[in-house]
């Protein structure tokens, strides 16, 4: 059965500033403010949570569903998410906006100017998840990944209604929603992902306990950075996974959804916890080790070779069942 995954769609504008925001300043006009900058590096990176995640399941030959808005100019990103096996039939184009795009500048000082349009995202929960299953078939999971607010609440709602086991992945949005809109995404949900500052957000918000949490939901993942993996389920010892060591980190934007989609992968094969959890933790550690979110692969030999040396032969040769190529 299908994964479906539902997320933002965007692109990333990065751009280079060969000197310091603050020079530019003039002191007692900072109520009149208008400047230009010279930039003199321009990076486009293909983005968005679901993209991304979608991206990561694509490589490990889950063919998975996108399910997102974006504008007229998402052609050229269409092409390469099918190259790298994924659905994006059930996309929607807007025919008035332009696909999320986050423009960025940073100066010698790493200070950044920063810019977020969302566009056709806000059109996402306009998006019905019914005509996708009978499209494609009951779906093993459905991701409701971070997304225009009100699509979130929609989309889970309706997994709730129709039956379709869903994981819960509010990420950023957790930063702005209230608690009642966390505790309504996150109520039912098959599997909840965060990292360690959105786990702490989420229980301030929702005023619940972490058992609390795990009354509500079946496995929480939460990402630690360096320290790995932690995988809590009710009444049972939580799960501590290493990170596998990076040999050239680079940028971590982008590990995180990795990290689902290895998870979600593992489990979608019939592996376990431990196994699913070392299998995100693999495919985290090569999306970090370049820049672009969309940028790693996973080619077969040495990804087994690092799991192997990571988690032992035994281990490596279960995933090697299940890895395409």
């Amino acid at each position: 059965m299908p994964v479906v995954v539902t997320g933002s769609i965007a692109t990333d504008h990065l751009m280079t500033f060969p000197g310091r925001f603050t020079e530019q300043f003039v002191d007692g006009q900072m109520e009149n403010v208008s400047l230009s900058f010279l930039v003199d590096d321009l990076v486009q990176h293909r983005g968005g949570a679901g993209a991304n995640m979608a991206y990561g399941l694509g490589l490990l030959g889950l063919a998975p569903v996108l399910v997102g808005s974006v504008g007229s100019d998402f052609a050229d990103y269409d092409a390469w998410l099918t190259r790298h096996g994924v659905d994006t039939r059930s996309v929607r184009w807007s025919e008035l906006k332009h696909t999320a795009r986050f423009v960025c500048t940073t100066d010698q000082s790493n200070n950044q100017i920063a810019s977020f349009y969302s566009g056709a995202m806000a059109e996402a929960s306009q998006i019905e998840l019914a005509p996708v299953v009978d499209r494609i078939g009951a779906p093993d999971l459905v991701v409701v990944g971070p997304n225009d607010p009100t699509a979130m609440v929609r989309h889970t709602q309706e997994c709730r209604d129709l039956g379709y086991p869903f994981a819960a992945d509010p990420s950023q949005q957790l930063a702005w929603a209230d608690g009642e809109m966390i505790r309504d995404l996150v109520t039912g949900a098959e599997l909840l992902f965060t990292n360690e500052y959105e786990a702490a957000l989420l229980l301030q918000k929702t005023g619940w306990t972490a058992d609390e949490v795990l009354a509500r939901v079946g496995t929480w993942v939460t990402t630690r950075a360096a320290e790995g993996i932690l995988v809590r389920r009710a009444g049972e010892e939580p799960l501590s996974v290493i990170a596998v060591p990076e040999t050239k980190p680079v940028e971590p934007t982008g590990g995180g959804d990795a990290l689902r989609a290895g998870f979600i992968a593992g489990r979608t094969w019939g592996l376990g916890l431990e196994r699913s959890t070392q299998l995100g933790s693999a495919v985290a550690t090569a999306a970090v080790e370049v820049i672009g979110t969309q940028e790693y692969d996973l080619p077969r030999a040495s990804f087994l070779e690092r799991f192997a040396e990571a988690f032992g032969a035994d281990a490596a040769d279960e995933v090697a069942a299940h890895l395409p190529g």
